[in-house]
């Protein structure tokens, strides 16, 4: 008999991340021109990993505070005056190793085996896969997709709900599509879960990438003291951090001991030094932000501009985040395509099915690299396109 037979169902059923199936078919190739991640090609910058590498000098390397040390919780409340105008206690705010541990430290703490939670589709998968293997049942709810843009129908989130409902999972800018919600749309959101006695998880590790100028909308922006909304963030893409996996959790502050006790029996915390380089991040880093955003949009653009040029790519510029998610004619099987698109162009895609329905016919291109790379990836895209 196999060992896998003795192995947690829940832990079989993890399915494979079908963007890193295709990483992991081209990796290294010569010539790569990467945009299947959703992450940037700046390394983190020195001020940053300067200020780790201080506090790692300096010998801070041993057990600190579960929620995070007191450094870095002031430094958020503080990013939340600067972006949000609202000022929260350090008591909301709790660190985490990485937006996914994020994620499914809330999950844990929102759900239990067979509730559901709903989310919009297409997405980012880790959520879905978060829910499933905590033995919740993941909901997904298609966004509409007409004349190039995603939409949202309220009455389909709501058709989704049920008794066993426990909640509403809301990224917003959304990955992979850039849908953006409006102050209109959280509202609705928000007097929906009002209505139903539901927790809101908000994912706005995209808000500053909102190209309109200035950043998203958010439920901070609308929600009223109890609330159930649990919003969760990463360090990664704002400041060029995605190899350190540092993130964090914004809750009310009743949810404290339990969140604590969640991180405790995980990670036990984030290391020390690396909490420091986070402080630095908020710190000193808005600048770097404001460059990194700027670069976004340039390269949105570029990118944007070519393929729809081609009339045989059906997509609209993204009003946020950092990803084209783009239709080709008569592309039926987007794994497929992304992996001859990868063979034939040397660039490199993330297909459509890695995000569940009404992602199928899609491919995702992360824009946020040097605008250079952008353009000669265009490139080959659009030559790729007009040759089938």
């Amino acid at each position: 008999m196999s060992i896998m037979n003795s192995l947690s169902p829940r832990a079989l059923a993890a399915p494979e991340s079908g963007i890193v199936e295709v990483v992991n078919y081209a990796r290294g190739r010569e010539g790569l021109l990467p945009l299947w991640v959703g992450e940037g090609d700046l390394p983190t910058p020195d001020f940053i990993s300067r200020a780790a590498m201080e506090a790692l000098a300096a010998g801070e390397t041993f057990y600190t505070w579960q929620r995070g040390i007191p450094e870095l919780r002031r430094a958020l409340s503080d990013y939340y005056v600067r972006h949000f105008s609202v000022r929260l206690p350090v008591e909301h705010f709790y660190v985490t190793g990485s937006g996914m541990q994020a994620i499914q430290i809330s999950v844990q703490a929102l759900t239990s085996p067979g509730d559901e939670f709903v989310y919009l589709t297409p997405a980012w998968p880790n959520i879905a896969a978060a829910l499933e293997i905590a033995g919740a049942r993941a909901v997904g709810v298609e966004l509409q997709f007409e004349g190039g843009r995603w939409g949202l129908d309220l009455d389909r989130i709501e058709a989704a709900i049920t008794p066993k409902t426990r909640g509403l999972f809301i990224n917003t800018p959304s990955n992979p599509t850039g849908w953006t919600a409006t102050r209109k749309d959280l509202g609705e959101i928000l007097a929906l879960a009002r209505k139903h006695d539901l927790w809101i998880m908000a994912d706005e590790i995209y808000v500053l990438y909102h190209f309109a100028g200035g950043r998203a909308p958010s439920f901070l922006d609308i929600m009223e003291e109890g609330d159930k909304i649990i919003f969760v963030n990463s360090f990664s893409k704002n400041w060029s951090m995605t190899g350190w996996r540092v993130g964090w959790i914004v809750a009310p502050p009743e949810m404290g001991q339990v969140l604590e006790n969640l991180i405790q029996y995980s990670t036990s915390g984030v290391a020390q030094f690396m909490q420091k380089g986070a402080v630095a991040a908020l710190d000193q880093g808005d600048d770097f932000v404001s460059a990194n955003i700027a670069r976004a949009a340039r390269c949105r653009d570029i990118l944007c501009d070519a393929l729809i040029a081609t009339n045989r790519v059906e997509t609209l510029k993204p009003d946020g985040a950092l990803y084209a998610f783009l239709k080709i004619d008569g592309v039926s099987d987007s794994r497929q395509a992304a992996i001859n698109i990868v063979d034939k162009t040397g660039v490199g895609l993330a297909p459509g099915t890695a995000f569940g329905a009404g992602g199928e016919l899609f491919l995702r291109a992360c824009f946020l690299r040097d605008p250079g790379q952008v353009a000669v990836a265009a490139e080959r895209l659009c030559d790729y396109i007009l040759r089938r």
